[in-house]
């Protein structure tokens, strides 16, 4: 369809202010995330700015009528292409849609519209006492749509579990434009399939998510952070084993290599030890009248693998200033190259040793910087690596890297995401490490939902 067929139709549906076919504010919307220098080159045909279901439902209805594809978009914060408009076709944002519209004490729930920001969807829970835990590195920006989409998690995903986990209803718009309800009202619900956790996670593959409906829990009295340094990895990875042994639950258990410490401290200034291999950042949680003897056994179990220069926060600000610091890599690494990447591997956790050293030496022997932060409590890590896109000897580079460092999860009983997705960056990988069998049905579900496969196509497989 011509794009000024398309704004005549739109018009139609829409309110002008809704939409725009102008090149260049839909050329913004050629890009997310994910470093990439192939990404620019299709652009959608429109951008559509939502404001309510209703209008969900006329764009939906039209797109699959003319069998347009429809990317639904929230801050476009994830990093593996997911809302990338590979296909032309209309860009869904959700920017108009970003309320936080109940939140209900007695419940423990939240109702949210889908462009409403994982941050303040959680500081408004804070405001009354109760807690929404998953803390995706960018949840100052991040959607919660889009959180959805991914199944994102963050740091606290070792104690508390990720999106999927707080998921209790979602509204939901098919490809034919009818509404649908996957769960209920209910903390509990044992009444046919789990649809909360088929959409979630599915990368606007099967349906658009209009509301969703969230539990949340009591916030945890007081917090403090613990850091630990290590001269070497294999201390550091059993450190992490001998915390659990202990039968000490933190809310996270997170890690910087020596690069990633060294580029953060370079351009971030934040007090970090830059001579030791490798730091521990470990987050605990719980009753003032307990808080500190976790800590205490915590700092023993520290000591007694070989930790050195152990400090614990003993303010909010201290807190906040330390998770600054892990949550600064990406951009500090940003400053080392023009471009950078990041990446999301899982092992089973007695394999973390053997996968963080493993992806250290496929980027020495490919010549490329790694900065290894990671969610080692969970087993993940994130590559991060700064390269120069224009460079095609080390672009070339990167790729066999990457490859490599999936393979080598994939061998270490681990895979390819933990929290990030598929999108298009891994979408090549997915029978690597997903029987054939359960990729068939993946696609029969999508025929199911979206038989003209207008909603995010070719996303994921």
């Amino acid at each position: 369809m011509l794009i000024k067929d398309l704004s005549k139709k739109l018009n139609k549906i829409l309110p002008r202010q809704n939409y725009t076919t102008e090149l260049e504010q839909r050329y913004v919307y050629s890009f997310d995330a994910w470093a990439n220098p192939e990404l620019g080159k299709k652009i959608a045909d429109a951008v559509i700015f939502v404001e309510n279901t209703q209008q969900i439902q006329s764009v939906v209805k039209f797109a699959n009528e003319n069998k347009i594809p429809i990317i639904s978009r929230g801050a476009g914060t994830n990093t593996v292409g997911s809302c990338i408009p590979s296909l032309g076709g209309i860009v869904l944002n959700f920017s108009k849609m970003n309320k936080i519209l109940e939140l209900n004490k007695e419940n423990m729930t939240v109702q949210v519209e889908p462009g409403a920001i994982v941050g303040d969807i959680q500081q408004a829970a804070e405001n009354v006492g109760l807690f929404y835990p998953p803390d995706p590195s960018n949840l100052k920006v991040s959607t919660i749509g889009g959180s959805i989409a991914q199944n994102s998690a963050g740091a606290r995903c070792f104690k508390y579990g990720g999106t999927k986990n707080y998921v209790l209803d979602l509204t939901v718009v098919t490809s034919n434009g009818e509404i649908i309800h996957t769960g209920s009202q209910t903390v509990k619900n044992a009444v046919g399939y789990d649809l909360n956790s088929l959409f979630t996670g599915s990368e606007g593959t099967l349906g658009i998510v209009a509301q969703a409906l969230l539990k949340l829990i009591p916030k945890p009295q007081e917090t403090q952070v613990i850091a630990g340094y290590f001269n070497d990895i294999e201390n550091t990875v059993s450190c992490v084993n001998n915390i659990i042994k202990e039968r000490i639950f933190p809310s996270t258990i997170d890690f910087m290599d020596k690069n990633a410490i060294n580029t953060v401290e370079k351009f971030y200034p934040s007090g970090l030890q830059c001579d030791k291999e490798a730091m521990l950042l470990i987050e605990i949680d719980g009753d003032k009248e307990n808080i500190n003897s976790i800590r205490e056994n915590v700092c023993k179990v520290l000591k007694d693998c070989n930790a050195a220069n152990i400090r614990y926060s003993g303010t909010k600000e201290e807190t906040d200033r330390i998770w600054n610091a892990r949550r600064s890599s990406m951009a500090a690494c940003a400053k080392l190259k023009p471009n950078v990447t990041t990446d999301d591997i899982i092992v089973p956790r007695q394999n973390l040793a053997k996968l963080v050293k493993g992806v250290q030496s496929i980027c020495q022997k490919y010549d490329l910087t790694s900065c290894l932060v990671g969610h080692v409590g969970d087993g993940s890590i994130h590559p991060q690596i700064p390269i120069d896109f224009s460079n095609e000897t080390e672009y070339k580079n990167y790729k066999l890297a990457k490859s490599q460092m999936y393979e080598l999860a994939i061998n270490l009983g681990g895979t390819i995401s933990g929290e990030h997705g598929v999108g298009l960056a891994k979408k090549s990988y997915m029978n690597k490490v997903t029987d054939s069998g359960a990729i068939e049905y993946m696609r029969q579900i999508k025929k199911i939902f979206d038989p003209n496969n207008i909603l995010n196509p070719y996303k994921i497989f």
